[in-house]
């Protein structure tokens, strides 16, 4: 018989995932249906949102050659009923500090951040880039971990060569960048362009570095159809960008530097986002949402 989540420790809630301890040395993380945007956990939550995070990580941790932090497969039979399809078991880890970001494009903070100052996070980048452009190399652009609420800071390399040592940062920045590039190539054969993406890192008990968390979501990246792909303006999306716009646009009526929470998003913003994220998951995968394990248990 399966064990029932009660049976586990839970340990933290954050914007999207809810980790439970299994063991002394396993963690459950679940993916839930909730959504974020600007430091915001909204009221309204997404259908199938966690089933498809799930199902993009376990095709990546699949696909990327490089240690990740699987302890089991997405029906292993330390994860309840209730939440296969939508949680994997993971080792546990020493985190490392740290949002490590690739940016193979420019746009978002990294745009921002290059018109007021002509760099990223300290990379200096060639003068009259604008929304969209393709960066002559991936950059790596880490940013500190903010506290629920708060903003990720983004940060200089000097900053973590500081709070990690020389040796370390400098095999972070590497991995961070090698495997952007291999999942940006796979994307790119599937007629996707991945624009940027952030990882997490932990060190197991040999201090091996491992991937961590999630992998190359449309949480935690960005997809644009490589069909159509202008540069000098924005891009569609196949991530939450769709909410955000919703959100900062004229029917929602929120002010985003009020101190009042986003309002509840329509049904039509749902449904809507919620096929952006399936069809990320569809493109960049080759395989049918509706084939993932656990889709149809609910």
């Amino acid at each position: 018989m399966r064990p029932d989540l009660s049976e586990y420790t839970h340990l933290t809630a954050g914007k999207v995932r809810e980790i439970y301890e299994v063991d002394e040395d396993h963690l459950l993380m679940l993916a839930t249906d909730r959504i974020s945007a600007y430091d915001h956990i909204l009221d309204t939550e997404i259908p199938d949102k966690g089933r498809i995070l799930t199902a993009m990580s376990f095709f990546f941790f699949d696909q990327i050659d490089f240690p990740n932090h699987l302890a089991g497969p997405a029906d292993d039979e330390r994860i309840p009923e209730s939440a296969l399809g939508r949680a994997m078991v993971c080792r546990k880890l020493e985190m490392l500090p740290f949002e490590c970001v690739a940016r193979g494009y420019l746009t978002g903070s990294g745009l921002r951040e290059y018109k007021a100052t002509g760099s990223v996070c300290g990379v200096e980048l060639p003068e009259g880039l604008g929304e969209a452009d393709k960066l002559p190399e991936p950059i790596f652009t880490p940013a500190t971990k903010a506290e629920l609420g708060d903003h990720d800071e983004n940060v200089s390399f000097d900053v973590m060569v500081d709070k990690l040592g020389r040796e370390r940062a400098e095999e972070v920045r590497d991995t961070t960048l090698k495997v952007y590039r291999q999942a940006a190539a796979l994307a790119e054969e599937r007629g996707v362009i991945l624009a940027d993406t952030k990882f997490e890192f932990g060190l197991d008990a040999e201090g091996n570095l491992v991937l961590a968390d999630e992998v190359l979501t449309p949480d935690s990246s960005r997809y644009w159809p490589a069909e159509g792909y202008q540069p000098g303006k924005v891009q569609p999306s196949f991530d939450k960008q769709f909410v955000r716009d919703w959100l900062t646009g004229p029917e929602s009526g929120w002010n985003r530097d009020s101190d009042e929470k986003p309002p509840a998003l329509p049904g039509s913003v749902v449904e809507a986002t919620r096929d952006r994220y399936v069809e990320a998951y569809e493109l960049v995968s080759g395989k049918s949402f509706t084939s993932w394990f656990g889709t149809d248990s609910e």
